[in-house]
């Protein structure tokens, strides 16, 4: 079934700046080309951050020197040049300069770092969550509930509550996000300003669908040219999208309408199951799940009812 055409494809050089826009990328089995090669290291946390802790990463932007070529991926990535708020860049083949401006933006002792080999898993390790933290990083208050992450498999979970980043690539989560059109015309209408920019997807989907049509889209496959990949999860949303950004103001209203009609969630994550090239114009086709029969699919809710509960039991008991 068709269900749309790609509008708009972007790719991050430096998780938590801004990106840029192409006409055309190819899907390997890591993530679009070159995506998310760079992120800034907490020294004193000894770990990987995101804007979600230095909210002033917003204000930069990135772009490679040169287009990457064919093979580049963990342990060998292409020089970035970074755009701070005051119009200055520096790019990170002069690491020392880069690092004291960062250092200088975040008001934190921070250092540029390349995507590390996929053997050196101890560069991609994280900081043990606390409620206090993620209240931090979601923007909540003391007696707002925490995010439900119930809907992560509990594998992914585990290996997040270890690393910062899935080992391979600076993403939060899944190696591609996918937003509509569609969803991001239902959240407007509700208000706040729904620019694209503020939500950092990989590809765009304009579709005539309505509503947040891509969550209907879990458990199918979605192929666009030459690529395919499977829709996992809903896109759980942090403080992010309401922070300023470059050319976009801050916005509290965009994360009451994300809360309040898509339950924190806003777009989905994929991963890849076919690899090629896609261009913006290419038609977007979905292929839904295969269907269980009656007992196997109610074994199967009774199953992810247990596997949620058990998660969300978990979280509780998060210090």
């Amino acid at each position: 079934m068709t269900v749309g055409t790609v509008t708009e494809l972007w790719r991050y050089p430096v998780k938590s700046m801004g990106g840029e826009q192409l006409p055309f990328s190819t899907l390997d089995l890591r993530a679009l080309h070159a995506d998310r090669m760079w992120a800034v290291r907490d020294l004193e946390l000894d770990a990987v951050t995101t804007a979600r802790r230095l909210p002033a990463l917003l204000g930069c932007t990135a772009r490679f020197l040169d287009e990457p070529p064919a093979g580049v991926g963990p342990g060998d990535v292409c020089d970035v040049v970074v755009a701070f708020p005051d119009g200055t860049e520096i790019a990170s083949n002069d690491r020392e300069r880069l690092d004291a401006r960062l250092s200088e933006l975040t008001g934190k002792r921070v250092a540029l770092v390349p995507l590390p080999p996929l053997h050196d898993k101890a560069a991609y390790r994280g900081v043990l969550a606390s409620k206090r933290d993620l209240r931090l990083q979601w923007a909540l208050t003391d007696d707002e509930p925490l995010p439900d992450f119930s809907m992560f498999p509990i594998r992914k979970l585990a290996q997040l509550s270890i690393y910062a980043t899935p080992i391979g690539i600076f993403a939060d989560a899944y190696a591609v996000h996918l937003l509509t059109t569609s969803s991001l015309r239902t959240m407007a209408t509700h208000g706040g300003n729904f620019d694209v920019r503020r939500f950092r997807p990989n590809i765009v989907v304009d579709t005539p669908l309505d509503g947040l049509v891509e969550q209907r889209w879990v458990g199918g496959t979605l192929r666009a040219g030459g690529i395919g990949v499977g829709v996992e999860i809903p896109a759980v949303r942090c403080s992010v999208p309401m922070r300023e950004q470059p050319g976009m103001p801050a916005d509290p209203e965009v994360s009451r309408t994300v809360s309040e009609l898509g339950e924190r969630c806003l777009g989905v994550y994929a991963d890849i199951v076919e690899v090629g090239t896609v261009r913006v114009g290419d038609a977007v086709t979905f292929e839904p799940p295969e269907a269980a029969g009656a007992f196997s699919a109610s074994v199967s809710r009774l199953a992810e009812r247990v596997r949620r509960n058990t998660i969300r039991t978990g979280n509780r008991l998060i210090p």
